[in-house]
């Protein structure tokens, strides 16, 4: 592989990635390497690669003889996900808290006035891309890069789900407050608040999926 095929590859993983997050392949679809290469402009090869990283990454799953397709996640495995998520966004919240410098807590007010105001105008899509910028900014935050590459994996895996949950009834109702919190603790520099709050936000979450179809 040459080293402009090497550079662009983590950049076609990515665009695939996010084609599947977005809805653009359906679960169980298959993903014909032809014509993915011809969508993305790129070489076969390319694609074979970029399929077996997203295979690693829970994603893509490999079929014999038979290429790749979108792996489902199933209710009971997104609840599972979201279990083995909590130990580190707590390690993360509480990073968060006790390494926040004041712009960055300047950024952080700003975005609650903007969670707040999403709410209150009933903008789902607006408060659904302000709590993943949220929750962006405190992985980021806790500067612990181990923990947010296993993050940014166990989420991607689980992200049609969130999805679903975002548009539950009653959810925002629930939700808005329990982010709020996590902000509040984590301004207050408070990382055992900020740990307590992200736990009681996944939990909620692990009971909403429980009573998903």
């Amino acid at each position: 592989m040459t080293e402009t095929a090497t550079g662009a590859q983590p950049e076609l993983t990515r665009r695939i990635r996010e084609a599947i997050l977005d809805g653009d392949f359906a679960p169980h679809q298959r993903l014909i390497e032809a014509d993915i290469s011809a969508r993305f402009d790129a070489t076969r090869a390319a694609v074979r690669t970029a399929l077996m990283n997203l295979a690693g990454e829970g994603l893509v799953e490999r079929l014999p003889n038979r290429g790749a397709r979108v792996r489902a996640i199933s209710v009971e495995e997104a609840i599972e996900i979201v279990e083995v998520r909590m130990g580190l966004e707590e390690l993360c919240a509480r990073k968060a808290a006790a390494n926040l410098g004041d712009e960055d807590a300047a950024g952080l007010a700003e975005l609650r006035e903007q969670i707040q105001a999403a709410v209150a105008a009933g903008d789902l899509v607006g408060y659904a891309a302000l709590n993943q910028e949220m929750d962006r900014r405190i992985r980021e935050l806790s500067g612990h890069a181990t923990a947010v590459q296993l993050l940014e994996r166990l989420r991607a895996q689980s992200a049609r789900h969130q999805f679903r949950l975002a548009y539950h009834p009653g959810r925002v109702a629930q939700s808005a407050p329990e982010h709020i919190a996590i902000i509040d603790a984590v301004l207050a520099r408070d990382p055992d608040a900020a740990a307590a709050a992200t736990r009681t936000h996944l939990e909620g979450i692990v009971r909403v999926l429980s009573e998903l179809p």
